[in-house]
């Protein structure tokens, strides 16, 4: 009897991996992109890594199987929509990197859709970096690495600072904080685009002045829906036009502190 049930629970689990594996690239398929099936599995690893650890870590508030497919894969990757939009592919982008990845979105899933991608997933707080870097080694990614250090010192390192075709960042600040932080990481004629939510209109409009400052100019800001969903994600892309002043980025906590 004991046989039986362990061979039904293998079953069972073998069963509940394909459906998710379909579940995964049919939600890509939504959004115009296929996937292989190795690189669904490395999605369907990155989840169970992600419920595991956040059992005795706070990562994130979303753990549901299709919750995370949608609010986390299917929103890292919606960006090639906007791009689209512009006239721009990723696949013209070398280095990149993601101001803010917490639990690596939008960076991973975007390492995952393009793996030609050199990516640099950047956070502040050290614990994260030990998941980010043990879901690399777990999905055996290459050309990426996660570092340990807020924004603003690694901003002012010549290792990456005007180092990236294309800055990312989901984090959750103010614009005008949000541009100071990444665009003296991107170098000129770069793009860094920031994740918001759909009221964005004035947030922009104070910005634009930061944005200037910076060396950058708000091109635009391209607005779609998660698939099936009135969840709606507005990307603002931000073409740096000429190198950051050296002063920027202002002392740790000063940018957020005190907008430009």
């Amino acid at each position: 009897m004991g046989n039986l049930m362990e061979i039904n629970r293998d079953i069972n689990q073998q069963i509940n991996h394909v459906q998710a594996l379909i579940k995964i690239e049919s939600s890509f398929e939504a959004i115009g992109l296929s996937v292989s099936e190795y690189q669904a599995e490395q999605f369907f690893q990155y989840y169970q890594l992600l419920v595991e650890t956040n059992k005795v870590m706070n990562l994130t508030a979303i753990t549901d199987f299709d919750e995370v497919v949608l609010k986390h894969f299917i929103d890292s990757v919606l960006i090639c929509q906007a791009f689209d939009k512009s006239g721009l592919v990723p696949e013209n982008f070398k280095r990149m990197i993601d101001v803010g990845t917490g639990a690596g979105f939008p960076g991973i899933p975007l390492k995952i859709i393009f793996p030609e991608l050199h990516v640099v997933l950047l956070d502040s707080l050290n614990k994260r970096v030990r998941f980010l870097n043990d879901v690399i080694d777990k999905l055996q990614l290459k050309d990426i690495v996660a570092v340990h250090s807020r924004a603003e010192d690694a901003g002012r390192n010549a290792t990456y600072r005007d180092a990236f075709d294309l800055c990312v960042s989901r984090a959750v600040a103010n614009l005008s904080s949000l541009s100071e932080y990444c665009l003296p990481f991107v170098s000129p004629g770069g793009i860094f685009v920031s994740y918001k939510s759909s009221d964005i209109d004035q947030e922009c409009e104070h910005a634009r002045k930061a944005v200037y400052l910076l060396g950058g100019k708000i091109e635009r800001v391209n607005k779609c829906f998660l698939p099936e969903s009135d969840i709606e994600r507005s990307f603002v892309l931000i073409r740096k036009e000429k190198e950051t002043p050296r002063k920027f980025p202002r002392k740790a906590g000063i940018p957020s502190r005190n907008p430009l």
